[in-house]
């Protein structure tokens, strides 16, 4: 098998867990790896405190130890995390010790005395498996996830076609006197439906825009109040909801560097919500507070709320929020996913609090000198 050659910047950020109880081989060893970020520990229970807390990329242990043997420990970390990458020490050449270790997932082991030049290679063998391994359960996520977007897309684009093809055939069978008043108003209904498929569409196309330069912020001075003002001009949610009550109320802010159309994205998907989740009459404010460090705006309504259930899965790709059970539910759910991405990427927080029937209310919070990722 061809081993996979890590640069000098990688390994400087591999970490690696040295564990056996004679501290003059884990020195001997982490000099050797000196390339890496090693951390040691002398027995079964301090390797497990260190693994929880540093999840190193790599645990080389000892099979021998008071308290515990390598065969338990390797046990342990598999079940912290399945895809560790584990190699076992061994002075004894025992067959049963070897095949125990490779039965309970052990990458690989390695004979006492150490040959430093055979403990690199197999390392780097191990990492380079956990790493084909990575990629690969990352392309089936991906794989997964674009199957379950295919058949969202499958699932939301049915219902308006359906009507619409309905309502078509129903006007070649000669089934509507074009002068009665249902025909009008199924008209008006087909002329919606209409619609909804084109923001559908458009929907798709400012998803796919925004996938495309995800991890790219263009930043420049901007007014939250001249933001969060566009967003309500726009909201096509608060135009279904003229029953709802709107409270904002604009306040001398400083200007805070933003990607105005990120943040813009984002504060339309909390707000949106906020009229979708209302009745047909209600409250929805927003508010924005200046502190020292950063600004807040808080959205909140008088709507359905979320149950606590839900609450832990809002911010899940495609999952949406259902409260009356409909299974009609519009949009993709992404909103929620990329909003609270996009304040990420400024070095802020979204936040959701909520309770069935008594609304919801949105903490967005950013730095007024943000921390801009990459």
């Amino acid at each position: 098998m061809a081993v996979l050659k890590r640069n000098d910047q990688a390994k400087s950020q591999t970490s690696i867990l040295i564990v056996d109880d004679e501290k003059v081989i884990r020195d001997l060893c982490a000099r050797a790896l000196m390339e890496y970020r090693v951390f040691q520990a002398g027995n079964c229970a301090d390797a497990v405190r260190v693994y929880e807390k540093e999840r190193t990329d790599l645990v080389l242990a000892d099979v021998m130890m008071p308290g515990g043997d390598g065969i338990q420990l390797l046990r342990q970390i598999k079940k912290l995390d399945p895809n560790a990458a584990v190699i076992i020490m061994t002075g004894f050449a025992d067959k049963e010790i070897i095949l125990n270790a490779l039965k309970e997932g052990a990458d690989d082991f390695i004979s006492k005395p150490l040959n430093l030049l055979q403990l690199k290679t197999v390392m780097e063998k191990a990492l380079a498996r956990n790493q084909l391994k990575e990629e690969l359960a990352t392309l089936k996520q991906l794989d997964r996830l674009k199957s379950n977007f295919l058949s969202l897309i499958s699932h939301k684009l049915r219902t308006p076609i359906t009507a619409i093809s309905l309502f078509l055939q129903n006007i070649q069978r000669g089934v509507y006197d074009t002068s009665d008043a249902l025909f009008l108003q199924n008209v008006n209904l087909i002329n919606e439906e209409a619609a909804y498929l084109n923001r559908m569409v458009n929907d798709l196309l400012t998803f796919s825009q925004m996938m495309e330069g995800s991890s790219l912020l263009h930043v420049e001075p901007c007014d939250l109040n001249i933001i969060v003002g566009n967003v309500l001009q726009g909201s096509r949610e608060a135009l279904r909801k003229p029953g709802v009550t709107t409270e904002f109320s604009e306040r001398h802010l400083p200007a805070i560097y933003l990607d105005r159309a990120k943040i813009a994205f984002a504060l339309q998907q909390v707000i949106d919500n906020a009229y979708k989740f209302s009745g047909e009459t209600g409250r929805v404010s927003i508010h924005i507070r200046d502190g020292e460090d950063n600004l807040t705006v808080i959205v909140a309504d008088s709507g359905a709320g979320i149950p606590q259930e839900e609450l832990t899965r809002v911010f899940d790709k495609f999952y949406q929020i259902d409260p009356d059970n409909t299974g009609q539910v519009r949009g993709f759910g992404l909103g929620l996913f990329y909003a609270r991405e996009f304040v990420r990427q400024h070095g802020g927080n979204l936040d959701i609090a909520s309770e069935a029937g008594k609304g919801t209310s949105v903490t967005i919070t950013l730095p007024v000198q943000p921390t801009v990722s990459a």
